[in-house]
C-alpha cells in the first residue's frame, strides 16, 4: 500500500526541517547533558531528574522520527504556480459566513501544516474538502454536527 502524501506549502516544509534540525543538533545535545549531570549524583533509581531527562530524551527522538517520516514522503506546493481561479493547496481564501455574516480568511494547507489558531485550515478538514476547486462568487455547503453552514468564497489569492 503506498503511503499518502504529506502535503506541505514551503514555508510549512521549512519550519518543519528547521525544528528537525534544532531536535538533531541544540535539543540532542542538551538532554544528554542533562543526562550526564543527574548521573553524576548517583543513585539513579531514585533520581527524578534523570527520569525526567530519559523521559525528553524519549519525546525528542519520537518527535525526530516522527518529523522524518513527514518529510520522506512530501510534496511541496509551490504557491507562486498555483491558479487562482479556483481554491487549492497553498492559497489564501476569504470567506463570509452565511448565517452570522462575518468573513474569515484562511489559507489552505495539507493536513500536517494545518493550525487553526493560525489560520490555516486543512484540505481533508469539512470547511477545506468544500472549498476545495470553489471559485469567486461560490456558495460552498458544511456539514457540521450543528447542521449545514454555508460559506461564499469572496476572494483567492496568493499566501505568500
Amino acid at each position: 500500500m503506498e503511503e499518502k502524501k504529506n502535503v506541505l506549502t514551503y514555508e510549512g516544509l521549512r519550519a518543519y526541517e528547521e525544528e528537525l534540525e534544532n531536535l538533531k543538533v541544540v535539543r540532542r545535545k542538551e538532554v544528554a547533558e542533562k543526562i550526564k549531570e543527574a548521573r553524576a549524583q548517583g543513585d539513579l533509581s531514585e533520581n527524578a531528574e534523570y527520569d525526567a531527562a530519559k523521559d525528553e530524551q524519549r519525546d525528542i527522538e519520537a518527535r525526530i522520527e516522527e518529523l522524518e517520516k513527514i518529510l520522506k514522503n512530501v510534496e511541496v506546493v509551490v504557491e507562486d504556480e498555483v491558479d487562482l481561479e479556483k481554491i487549492n493547496i497553498g492559497c489564501r481564501v476569504k470567506i463570509r459566513d452565511m448565517e452570522y455574516k462575518e468573513d474569515c480568511e484562511y489559507k489552505i494547507v495539507g493536513s500536517t501544516e494545518a493550525n487553526s489558531l493560525k489560520g490555516k485550515i486543512s484540505n481533508e478538514s469539512p470547511v477545506g474538502r468544500a472549498l476545495i476547486g470553489a471559485k469567486v462568487g461560490d456558495v460552498v455547503a458544511v456539514e457540521t454536527p450543528a447542521g449545514v453552514c454555508k460559506y461564499k468564497v469572496l476572494e483567492i489569492q496568493r499566501s505568500n
